[in-house]
């Protein structure tokens, strides 16, 4: 099964809005903690957002795994970076993590061909 990654995101964020209406104040204190975990200093953006998704394979979250590759994208990494990134995360995770490695991979060819 292919993911649209674009796709995982809107769905999400349909409910990410509501979550906001009902639990502001979590939310909130949510998106200041990502704000702060992502500003640079000794690591730039980037490194961190090549980390995230690093972690968002170990942890099989594909949520995570589509907003960290459209970020690091973003962020501007290379095809490389990503794949020696999601390679720690293979080291980390064993066996599964190979399999959300290939679609952190997908995911990222995915922003970066659009």
């Amino acid at each position: 099964m292919t993911v649209d990654y674009r796709a995982r995101i809107a769905e999400i964020d349909e409910y990410a809005v509501q979550l906001r209406g009902l639990i502001p104040d979590t939310m909130k204190a949510y998106g200041a903690l990502g704000h702060a975990a992502h500003s640079s200093g000794a690591l730039d953006k980037k490194s961190k957002e090549l980390i995230a998704l690093a972690i968002s394979v170990a942890v099989h979250c594909d949520g995570c795994l589509a907003y960290h590759a459209r970020n690091v994208h973003k962020a501007g990494a290379s095809r490389q970076e990503v794949a020696e990134a999601v390679g720690v995360a293979i080291q980390m995770g064993g066996g599964p993590s190979v399999n959300y490695a290939a679609d952190a991979l997908r995911a990222f060819d995915q922003f970066a061909n659009s």
